[in-house]
Formats: C-alpha cells, structure tokens, sequence
C-alpha cells in the first residue's frame, strides 16, 4: 500500500509539473538596449510582445555602456546598439555572426523645457545664438550624440565659450535636466528628447552640421531563448515597426 501511495503521489507530481511550452511562452526575452531607442520600444512594447509571444526584459543605457557589460559577461538574448559596436562584439563573438539587422537612425536635435519660448535653432547662425543665450546646455558624456555635438561647436565656433556652460550628465540625463529646469538646453538625438515629458523638441540640428546615429540589433552568441530572439530581430527590423518611426524621430535604415 505504501509503494501505491509513492507511485501514485509521483505520476501526480509529472502530471502537475510544468509545461515546457507555456514556460518557453512565459520567460522574457533578455534586451540590452541604446537610450536611443527607448521611446519608440517603450511605446510599441505590447505591439512586439504580442506579435512575437513573449514579454520582454529590457535593460536601456548608453551603447558604450553596454558594450561594456556585454564584454564583462552580462548575459543577454537581443541587443540593440551602434553599428560600430555590434560589429566589433561580432568579431568578439559576443553576437552571433548571423543575427544582425538594421534597426533604425536618428539625428541630433535641441530641446528645451515645454512652456519656454522657442528659440530658433534652424540654422548655424541661429543655433550659435541659441546656445550662447543659454545658462546651461546638457548632454550625456558618453551618448553616440558627443561627437556630433563637440563638432558643432567647433565649426561654430564657441567650442571655449560653451565650456562654462556644458552639463555631461549620465545615460539619458540632459532632457531629463531640462525637465528639471537645471539647463536651459539639451543636445541629444530626437528620438530621446521626444518621450520625454516636460520638454520640447526645438528642431534638429541644421542640415551642415548634422550627424545621424543608427542603430542596429543581433542576438547574443549565448542566448539562452534563440527562437523568441529571432522573432524580435524580425520584428525591429520589419515593416510594423518602421511605420512607427517617424513619430519617434526616427528613419528606417536599409
């Protein structure tokens, strides 16, 4: 009778146990993700996560960041960053050799706080002027943006005048400064300034001293959910997720 008990008590216990496939359903697929990105993600995130059946964990910073952490070991099963460095943890082989896909670029524009007069940002001459009236201009010290906004500065001209008056803040920290009312501006793409609740997208930057920063995915050489990776990779990079582009400040890449 007791040896009934123990097999009946363990064909219970297989038959309770969980399902692989609703487990497979259920875990989250792990992203490490560009700031530059984050408003088009955190706004089309049900969209993606019912298209391709899985909720996503994601993890936003700087690409620089993050490519740190990836090359310390952190574990992840998408990331999205700069070209550049997808393809250096390619050679690494941090990302698989065959995942990578274009995802999206953006330009750099000027942003301010909501209800503060709009300063004219359209051309050289007028970006100058902006920038000299301003206090303080933030910006993050590692954002794929700090070239294209040093090098404004110098074709302008005011490269020594702005050293007094630059903020370089952390991942996501000049719109977010802005909103405060701890700078006056912030340079950084359009598609970090956009989400951000408090502040206005002034303009991009004019067309002579733009710059665009593009962003591409891959899956992690180690991913432990290839399938859902995948699944992500098409998406990001196919036609539902490039019509949203645009309200985001962004363009699609080919």
């Amino acid at each position: 009778m007791k040896l009934l008990c123990i097999l009946v008590a363990g064909l219970v216990a297989i038959g309770c146990g969980p399902d692989p496939a609703a487990t497979s359903e259920t875990t989250p697929i792990r992203v490490l993700s560009s700031n530059g990105v984050k408003g088009i993600i955190d706004d089309v995130r049900p969209e993606i996560e019912r298209a391709i059946g899985r909720p996503l964990a994601i993890e936003f910073s700087t690409s620089v960041g993050l490519k740190a952490k990836i090359e310390q070991g952190a574990p992840f099963d998408v990331t999205i960053l700069t070209p550049a460095i997808v393809d250096d943890l390619v050679k690494q082989g941090k990302i698989a050799a065959d995942s990578p896909v274009n995802v999206a670029r953006s330009g750099v524009g000027v942003g301010t706080r909501e209800g503060a007069p709009r300063a004219d940002v359209s051309t050289p001459e007028a970006l100058k002027r902006a920038l000299l009236d301003a206090k303080k201009v933030a910006f993050t010290a590692e954002g794929q943006s700090r070239a294209t906004i040093d090098g404004a500065f110098e074709r302008l001209g005011i490269a020594e005048a702005m050293r007094p008056k630059v903020m370089l803040l952390g991942p996501a920290g000049g719109p977010a400064a802005v909103a405060k009312g701890e700078a006056d501006l912030t340079l950084t793409l359009v598609s970090e300034i956009l989400p951000i609740a408090g502040v206005q997208l002034l303009g991009p930057l004019p067309a002579e001293l733009q710059n665009y920063v593009s962003f591409a995915a891959g899956r992690g050489a180690d991913a432990k959910e290839r399938e859902g990776a995948d699944a992500l990779l098409r998406y990001i990079s196919g036609p539902e997720f490039r019509s949203a582009l645009e309200r985001h400040g962004m363009e699609s890449v080919e």
